[in-house]
């Protein structure tokens, strides 16, 4: 009993000697205290931008392609040159076609001859010689049908026997027969004549459009410029073998050329017609192109690991610069605030919708403690943020560091940001 007695009271005393110390300490100053740096918010201009990558594109190019599997005889153009509406590019080889053309040609004469046979009622000859079958036949069985009721009445006056009458009927049998033969014949003959003037007509139609097809192709045996413009494209030589589309050359007018620029899914939303935009070029480093938004993206498509908009954008290119599918950088002036509250973006912390500070304040004693306070943001910089509310111009804002800031947290400012002036105490 007596055991359970002491152990009670050093336990006791323990406690007691722990908060005795803890009091001490917190007494006498000696609770940690993290030392960080802080800055005080400024004034300052802000323009908020977006930064991105591109490429140039031509804004009305046009594509020269094969019209046919060929070789190319003569290139007279050079790439990247200025040239005018129809100054001669290239020349394919076209023997072939003209070859074709010509072939054709003298068969749509013959098909057309034909056809206006069909159209008159067969060939003339043939047709003749039908009738005049026909027209024989039909005399022939006209005068036997007339030899019948001749012999009847001559019967009749016993001038003229039965075997005569017989032998005629016989005769006009064979007459009606060969009349009815040769009348098929001739429907038959006419039925041709009909299937053959539709088949030629058709065919007509065939060797016409076969013939337009082939003109266009010896036409295209000059390929020249459809408007001035510059020659930014020329990928074949003397002597290469093409196939049907495969491409010849490209040009445009590129006095103004559109940058398609992949804007990250996030910044998307910042985005409106005619915002001004400036290119850069890695090879010409000190030249700056100008322009303005023009099309604004409206869903989102892979880009390597990215998800991005494609962003339209017109841009002035007067010298000619800029070329066609060469990678330039694009930044897009946004949105501009004068003489506003900013502070650094590292400063600034972020939890679901809300972004917080961590404001230094002072404590009765004088110490230095942390307080997180949440504020209102507006448009940001590459470095600042614009304060709306939730912070006044001499207030401390904590920037992170070594040590996790934390509400309450006990810190002691050791140097400001040397960006700003601040002339604020170190929180002793």
């Amino acid at each position: 009993m007596d055991q359970r007695k002491l152990r009670n009271r050093i336990l006791l005393f323990l406690a007691v000697a722990g908060i005795v110390a803890y009091v001490l300490v917190r007494l006498s100053g000696r609770e940690p205290v993290a030392k960080i740096a802080a800055v005080t918010p400024v004034r300052d201009n802000l323009v908020s931008s977006i930064s991105s990558n591109g490429k140039v594109e031509p804004i009305s190019p046009f594509v020269m392609r094969a019209p046919l599997d060929t070789f190319v005889e003569n290139v007279t153009g050079v790439e990247g040159q200025q040239v005018k509406k129809g100054q001669l590019l290239l020349e394919l080889n076209v023997r072939d076609a003209r070859a074709q053309f010509d072939d054709a040609e003298a068969r749509l004469l013959r098909a057309r001859d034909e056809l206006r046979a069909a159209q008159s009622g067969g060939k003339s000859d043939e047709a003749a010689r039908v009738a005049a079958e026909l027209a024989k036949a039909q005399g022939d069985r006209d005068r036997l049908l007339r030899n019948h009721d001749a012999l009847e009445r001559l019967i009749a006056k016993q001038a003229a026997t039965r075997d005569e009458l017989a032998a005629n009927d016989l005769a006009l049998s064979n007459a009606q027969a060969e009349v009815k033969r040769l009348s098929a014949v001739k429907q038959e003959f006419e039925r041709g004549v009909n299937l053959d003037a539709g088949r030629t007509a058709l065919q007509v139609q065939q060797i016409q459009s076969e013939i337009a097809s082939l003109k266009a192709k010896v036409a295209s045996a000059r390929v020249t410029a459809p408007t001035d413009g510059t020659l930014y494209s020329l990928p074949v030589k003397t002597g290469d073998y093409v196939k049907t589309g495969d491409l010849l050359a490209e040009m445009a007018d590129l006095h103004r050329v559109r940058v398609r620029a992949f804007i990250d899914e996030p910044e998307l939303g910042g985005l409106v017609p005619n915002e001004p935009v400036k290119i850069t070029w890695d090879a010409l480093p000190n030249r700056t192109w100008t322009g303005r938004t023009e099309v604004i993206p409206k869903q989102v498509v892979p880009h390597g690991t990215r998800s991005v908009g494609e962003l339209l954008c017109a841009v002035d290119n007067q010298k000619l610069e800029l070329l066609p599918n060469i990678n330039v950088d694009v930044k897009i002036h946004s949105n501009e605030r004068m003489n506003v509250l900013t502070v650094p973006r590292a400063a600034v912390d972020a939890e679901s919708d809300h972004r917080y500070v961590f404001v230094v304040t002072q404590s009765a004693l004088g110490k230095s403690r942390l307080a997180r306070r949440e504020v209102q943001l507006g448009i940001a910089d590459s470095t600042n943020f614009e304060v709306i509310s939730g912070l006044q111009e001499n207030e401390m804002v904590a920037l992170p560091g070594d040590a996790v800031l934390h509400d309450g947290m006990a810190v002691k400012i050791v140097n400001t940001d040397s960006a700003y002036v601040r002339g604020h105490s170190d929180g002793r």
